[in-house]
């Protein structure tokens, strides 16, 4: 077993406390609960996935900064870094979420432009699995994508009609372990819906088809945790990890049900208790 699991999470510096200040950003909880989750799985490497300006390999030295947010803050991808800052925001909220999971084993990084066509973004995936099998290494995924920042009026982009429609289909495609869906992602619509992710979601694909070339629902399973766009911007946040055997998969398909159905619950008993606090009860 060499691909043993992957996170898929967005890459908003807001993420960061620091950056956020006083505003409650609820998707931060679920972002650092699926890395969380893989950590606990205990691979013998992360591979960091994320929009890059180009295509570039990043070792664990690399730092990232989020001086241009107006925090004097900087983290490297492991568990120390040299040098001027160098990574690219997607994989610095990367290195922030394995740092806040307590991540110290070995990491690195892979930059991927959104010019990146899905058969090369496929390619790449596949080819990181490939040497993890030639290491022998446990290898886990961490990639890191928005969703289109067209989703309202007031969004980055503005409102695209199109955008709701677009990550509600990878959202369905992260939950269902839709690797066709994914690939068949169209690299001119994510640029006109200001989609970072679409590329780095290839990745994940291409590795799950490699490291399980036939239906990845009998070896893997998936649990969505969080699909929505506060801020005019489509946040997803998921878990894919790899089992055995058509039991296994049933068992850990419950335990992601019941994860989910925990989580649904504090999700509503926030909202309750931030709708009671603007009423003043």
């Amino acid at each position: 077993m060499t691909l043993v699991a992957a996170a898929v999470c967005p890459h908003p510096p807001l993420l960061v406390p620091q950056v956020a200040g006083v505003d409650p950003i609820e998707v931060r909880d679920h972002a650092r609960a699926a890395v969380a989750r893989l950590c606990a799985l205990a691979p013998d490497h992360i591979v960091v996935v994320g929009d890059d300006a180009s295509d570039a390999s990043y070792d664990g030295s690399a730092v990232g900064t989020l001086a241009g947010f107006g925090v004097g803050l900087s983290f490297p991808l492991g568990t120390s870094g040299v040098g001027p800052a160098v990574l690219p925001l997607s994989l610095t909220i990367g290195a922030w979420l394995l740092r806040e999971a307590g991540w110290t084993g070995r990491c690195s990084a892979r930059g991927v432009p959104a010019t990146t066509r899905p058969a090369a973004a496929a390619a790449l995936g596949a080819d990181l699995v490939a040497a993890a099998a030639a290491d022998g290494f446990r290898l886990a995924l961490l990639i890191m994508g928005d969703g289109s920042a067209r989703r309202t009026v007031k969004a980055p982009g503005s409102l695209d009609p199109r955008a709701a429609a677009y990550d509600a289909a990878v959202s369905a495609a992260l939950a269902t372990l839709d690797v066709a869906a994914l690939l068949a992602l169209d690299p001119a619509l994510a640029a006109d819906l200001l989609v970072p992710g679409r590329a780095s979601w290839q990745v994940l694909a291409g590795a799950v088809r490699r490291a399980t070339p036939g239906d990845p629902a009998r070896s893997w399973t998936s649990l969505l945790r969080y699909d929505d766009a506060p801020f005019g911007v489509g946040y997803l946040v998921a878990g894919w990890e790899r089992v055995d055997g058509d039991h296994a998969v049933e068992k850990h398909a419950e335990e992601n049900r019941a994860e989910e159905n925990r989580a649904a619950g504090s999700h509503a008993d926030g909202r309750e208790g931030r709708a009671t606090a603007r009423s003043g009860r």
